[in-house]
């Protein structure tokens, strides 16, 4: 679980209680489900229309995984770059075909490492390594970031639908005054919570939930150019120590992956 997700939207929700509590007694005035209803009825049912159904899920579903961890963190980048400059010493050491193992022991835990030691194990020419990869690597981001356009759009209607909801309310209002006098408060109620309702959903959920998507999306597209210019150097030939100073630069000075050479450890072979 995302920690830091859910102390924020604590956080935030606990504020807004809070500004409640010590401002009225009336707390139940804040609960309307009609309201609730004219806001996400109308928030999905404008989705639904606008793009596919199943893109609309997608999004519906990277909601709930906001609040989970990203599956891409620097710890990632870490170890990723350190298996790479592994795998150059072993190319170097044992030549390319030893590198066809790694593909049966964990070590490619994923599409990108899978595909990228296959390309490289096959003596696939680098420049075609990194045009193969790189179609993987962008195909992977449009995909991942299709739903951010429509949380996004999920973001602006729920206000829209909270102005709605005020109209509706008024009307109930203007309405109660020549018929029903106690319809009043029932239809401002309406006109007002739609609106904060609305305001909520967007500002709490929806784009927070689209930003944290393509956030986390642009983080794993990061990591598998690294990765992909890793194979690219694997597929060039280049020295362990080269493919290790080449992928360092892409990452932070305290994050930098340090491998202990074999003169560092007394053994022969200094030039690595």
């Amino acid at each position: 679980m995302s920690r830091a997700t859910i102390i924020g939207l604590l956080v935030g929700v606990g504020l807004f209680a809070a500004s409640i509590l010590l401002a009225t007694d009336h707390v139940a005035v804040f609960f309307n489900l009609p309201s609730v209803l004219l806001v996400l009825g109308g928030t999905l049912a404008n989705s639904f229309i606008s793009y596919q159904p199943e893109s609309v899920m997608t999004a519906l579903r990277d909601i709930g995984r906001m609040f989970s961890r990203s599956r891409v963190d620097r710890e990632i980048l870490h170890s990723d770059t350190r298996r790479v400059v592994e795998w150059a010493r072993i190319v170097k050491k044992e030549g390319i075909l030893a590198l066809e193992s790694r593909l049966d022991t964990g070590e490619a835990h994923d599409h990108l490492l899978r595909e990228g030691l296959k390309l490289v194990v096959d003596g696939w020419k680098p420049e075609d390594v990194r045009d193969l990869l790189q179609n993987h690597v962008e195909s992977e981001y449009f995909r991942s970031t299709e739903q951010v356009p429509i949380l996004r759009n999920m973001a602006a209607t729920a206000p829209a639908f909270g102005m709605v909801g005020t109209l509706v309310g008024l009307i109930i209002m203007l309405d109660g005054l020549t018929s029903d006098a106690g319809a009043l408060g029932a239809g401002l109620a309406l006109a007002l919570l739609t609106t904060l309702y609305g305001v909520l959903a967007a500002r709490l959920i929806f784009q927070p939930a689209a930003d944290k998507t393509l956030q986390r999306e642009r983080f794993t597209r990061f990591r598998n150019y690294l990765v992909l210019e890793g194979f690219v150097l694997l597929a060039q030939g280049d020295m362990p120590r080269t493919v290790e100073l080449k992928l360092n630069s892409y990452l932070d000075p305290e994050n930098a992956v340090s491998v202990p050479r074999p003169s560092d450890l007394g053994l022969p072979g200094a030039r690595v």
